[in-house]
């Protein structure tokens, strides 16, 4: 609903030293709006654009204000959080996964308080100045990685407490995406595999059958036929998807409790490869006609503020309307790959991260610039109120122009994203005899050879991350 003239007056003496703040920041007399936090991270994303990861980790350090990656910035919350999400994601891909995981919960934490605090001034803020100028809601897909490339960190160290952990976060966050019923449920299919390896190496039988149902609701995995089979011999859980793939040979209805496939009685490990790579679309900042907003904003904006909208177009005070829009993915067309010493092997459950992206947008997208649209309008009537309460002429229109101008200076479409996020993520598993191996993983352009000790009936986690 439109925001009445008299409080709109009172918000604007509220909030006048916030705008005068932003102005003096923004130069606004020379510009459309304010840098937001797009551009404020263009040339980390420019660094690993062009394969330097390192300097893209020395820019999002000096963003943080802060000298090593071991630092923690004095301040978390906000943009920050988002920055740290970005360098999370730059350390995982240089293989520090410590400090990795470390950014990720402490981002996790922050993202958590401002997905739920929410207050009249934030709503304020939005409606008047910027859609940055409010706390940022992650879309359900960035919560649920948030875990999953955690728990993948804790794997890659052998850390199954740690990874535990993890998977009981993400099963909150897949409790409240079941019960909202959201289209990110796809997201869930890494996670879950990932949860599923957890519990398995952990000697959890029921708890990991459970996820990795998770995971076949959502993905073909080949490669859980065989630790499926093994684990309904330990467990009772039982679900449409796992008795399908069990068939026949269901322990429960031969009776037999036992499993000792070839693999087991060899005492070969098992060795499961995760390679994420390129990166979701970012958000930037865009303006388009008013009348390609009013058409996109249709269904979200009021009729009221839709013929407002109409009626400034047509007296020419108003052409253009700032809104954020989505860029390109990177790497979503790429071939990754996978060799245990010359053999080439092969990648499945490619999960395109970036199309979950972009679907999210897209129901988004209505409202965004509906909102765009609304904050246009309370722009041109807080000139109007401001021109009248100084008695109008030339005073009054300079007063109007001015307070229009500061708003607009303000005015930076909300491009909070957390754009270093993988576009693509693939599973390699197989067993592997007991002794020292050569495995190659690649995308992107980029191959990591590792040297894999494996002991007998052991396990191991290896990973490659190109966010180029």
């Amino acid at each position: 609903m439109p925001v009445p003239e008299k409080k709109t007056a009172r918000a604007l003496n509220r909030l006048a030293g916030r705008a005068g703040r932003a102005a003096a920041f923004c130069s606004f007399l020379g510009l459309a709006a304010c840098a937001g936090h797009s551009d404020r991270t263009r040339e980390i994303r420019t660094a690993l654009d062009t394969m330097q990861p390192k300097r893209a980790l020395a820019l999002v350090n000096e963003e943080l204000e802060v000298d090593r990656a071991e630092d923690v910035p004095k301040e978390v919350s906000g943009d920050n959080a988002l920055l740290i999400l970005d360098r999370a994601m730059i350390l995982q891909q240089l293989d520090s996964v410590k400090l990795s995981s470390r950014d990720l919960e402490l981002a996790d934490k922050q993202i958590e308080i401002l997905d739920l605090s929410r207050n009249a001034v934030d709503d304020l803020g939005k409606y008047l100045f910027s859609d940055e100028s409010g706390p940022y809601r992650a879309p359900a897909y960035e919560k649920l990685m948030i875990n999953s490339m955690n728990m993948l960190n804790y794997l890659v160290r052998r850390d199954l407490n740690g990874a535990r952990i993890e998977a009981r976060r993400l099963s909150v966050m897949q409790k409240f995406i079941h019960e909202h019923e959201d289209p990110a449920l796809s997201m869930m299919a890494p996670g879950s595999y990932l949860a599923g390896f957890t519990f398995e190496k952990s000697g959890r039988p029921q708890e990991a059958l459970r996820y990795y149902d998770e995971a076949l609701k959502f993905g073909e995995y080949r490669t859980l036929s065989e630790p499926v089979r093994r684990l309904a011999a330990q467990s009772s859980y039982r679900s449409p998807r796992i008795r399908k793939l069990l068939g026949d040979q269901d322990p429960l209805r031969t009776g037999k409790t036992e499993s000792t496939p070839a693999e087991t009685a060899s005492q070969d490990g098992d060795l499961l490869v995760v390679v994420s790579f390129g990166r979701v679309p970012a958000k930037v900042a865009r303006r388009i006609p008013i009348g390609l907003a009013l058409t996109y904003a249709s269904g979200f904006i009021s009729p009221t503020d839709h013929g407002r909208a109409n009626a400034l177009a047509a007296q020419g005070l108003v052409t253009w309307v700032n809104y954020p829009e989505l860029g390109r993915a990177r790497g979503q067309y790429d071939q990754p790959q996978f060799a245990l010493g010359s053999r080439w092997m092969p990648l499945e459950g490619i999960l395109a991260v970036d199309a979950e992206a972009k679907r999210a947008w897209e129901d988004a997208k209505g409202a965004v610039v509906a909102s765009a649209i609304t904050r246009m309008i309370a722009r041109i009537v807080a000139g109007e109120a401001a021109r009248r309460a100084t008695g109008g002429g030339l005073t009054g229109l300079l007063v109007s122009l001015g307070t229009q101008a500061t708003l607009t200076a303000v005015d930076t479409p909300d491009t909070r994203s957390w754009a270093t996020l993988p576009a693509r993520i693939a599973f390699g598993r197989m067993r592997v005899p007991a002794g020292t191996h050569w495995v190659t993983l690649g995308a992107r352009g980029v191959r990591k050879q590792q040297r894999l000790a494996m002991s007998p009936g052991g396990w191991a986690v290896l990973h490659l991350t190109v966010l180029s």
